[in-house]
């Protein structure tokens, strides 16, 4: 399956724009294939403005995401693989999404394993969370006592020190 992340980078970037906020995102500079400028990156990673009035030719594909910016008033043409992108938030308020530092995007093996799994109409993960909840044990509360069913009504939340 495709990774979602394009998906939502583009989603979230259209509804910061709406909103007449500035897009931010935050890149792993030092991902695979980043092209950004140099010395701008702080531990690492850097935080691009994609926001219409700063960049041109914005390209927000499958891939990467692609645009030409001027930093200290040269400019530059910047790739940033998809993956490398690790948020996109609005700089006014901060509203947005980290995404996953992992892939969601499955390796070949991994599909392969669940293309399987899929076809044998069993998954060795789901039967096993099945069989910890068709017999659950019986454990002791912290007083050696059964623990006790929950209470109807309203939930409560409770300190515990």
């Amino acid at each position: 399956m495709n990774s979602s992340r394009p998906y939502i980078l583009r989603a979230l970037h259209e509804w910061i724009v709406d909103n007449e906020c500035t897009p931010h995102i935050l890149v792993d500079a030092n991902y695979p294939n980043v092209k950004v400028p140099p010395g701008h990156a702080v531990d690492g990673r850097v935080v691009l403005n994609i926001a219409p009035a700063a960049v041109r030719y914005l390209e927000v594909n499958n891939q990467a995401v692609s645009f030409e910016a001027r930093f200290s008033g040269a400019p530059f043409s910047l790739y940033v693989p998809i993956n490398a992108v690790l948020a996109i938030y609005a700089r006014e308020n901060g509203q947005g999404m980290f995404f996953d530092t992992d892939s969601d995007v499955l390796s070949d093996e991994e599909a392969v394993l669940e293309e399987n799994a899929s076809e044998s109409g069993r998954d060795e993960e789901t039967s096993a969370v099945l069989h910890i909840v068709d017999k659950p044990e019986e454990s002791e509360g912290p007083d050696g006592d059964p623990p006790k069913p929950p209470t109807p009504g309203r939930p409560n939340l409770r300190v515990v020190k």
